[in-house]
């Protein structure tokens, strides 16, 4: 076990409907790499994450989005599935907390349709990134580039299209995270 992202925290912020694959295999790639993990969500208790289209297990969370600021972590990672980011995009506080990392030059992951969080806190203009395909239009409007790869990184922003890329995906956000700060990322 690496302790590349000891004494890192990362934050993972979720809400029912996540992929499940998309939170546990990330989680488990920073921890195992050192880093404190915490998840957080909306409201206090549990959330349920998915398999595709069947319900998954239930996770407990450590934190709310009104609890937490984006100055008590070294990055964030944004799980997909489709209910997860449609709910969190409609959410001030989660919007904000994302929009936080970036006015701070923070390292952020988001795979799938995670990007959905990262258009509504405006974050992808001027950006290259990756996403489930049907986000594509979504972020070509919200001013960002969209590619088709396994995983890109953008000054900080690692993005990635579905569970198939976790392998990639995972490895960079390890890599991105163990840089810190990236001046370079656009606010």
């Amino acid at each position: 076990m690496s302790q590349k992202l000891k004494g890192k925290k990362i934050a993972f912020l979720a809400t029912d409907g996540f992929e499940q694959v998309e939170l546990t295999k990330p989680w488990e790639a920073v921890k195992n790499a050192g880093a404190e993990v915490e998840l957080v969500s909306l409201e206090k208790g549990e959330i349920h994450g998915m398999n595709h289209d069947e319900k998954g297990d239930k996770f407990t969370v450590d934190k709310t989005v009104n609890e937490v600021s984006a100055s008590d972590y070294n990055g964030l990672v944004l799980p997909g599935g489709v209910h997860n980011p449609d709910t969190l995009r409609t959410n001030p506080d989660a919007v904000l907390f994302v929009k936080e990392f970036f006015e701070q030059h923070k390292p952020v992951s988001a795979i799938c349709h995670g990007p959905w969080t990262l258009i509504e806190a405006d974050v992808v203009r001027g950006r290259k990134l990756t996403s489930w395909p049907s986000l594509r239009t979504d972020i070509t409007n919200a001013g960002g580039t969209w590619v088709d790869e396994e995983v890109h990184v953008d000054n900080g922003l690692t993005t990635s299209r579905k569970p198939d890329d976790l392998e990639a995906f995972c490895k960079k956000t390890v890599e991105e995270l163990c840089e810190g700060k990236h001046e370079k990322q656009a606010a």
